[in-house]
């Protein structure tokens, strides 16, 4: 290996590291919305199964509850393209 292509490798290297840490950013930003929504739609499920005559009420927090946590999702995507 000569001297002239440490510079080159060095940038390899750290483009590599860059590409890594925004993958992994956005897989956890996906994993975690996914849990939420996973989270929210089961207690939403619960709730109506508990108190049939608020399935309006509880529809309407549980979609805002899922918007919330997909919010996390479309963050790390933003992040993933920076």
């Amino acid at each position: 290996m000569t001297i002239e292509m440490m510079p080159m490798m060095a940038a390899a290297a750290e483009a590599a590291t860059g590409i890594f840490n925004a993958n992994f950013t956005l897989g956890v930003a996906g994993a975690g919305a996914g849990i939420g929504v996973g989270l929210t739609g089961m207690a939403a499920a619960g709730a109506v199964g508990r108190n049939p005559t608020a399935f309006g009420k509880i529809l309407t927090i549980a979609i805002i509850g899922m918007a919330l946590a997909e919010a996390i999702a479309i963050y790390g995507l933003v992040s993933f393209f920076l």
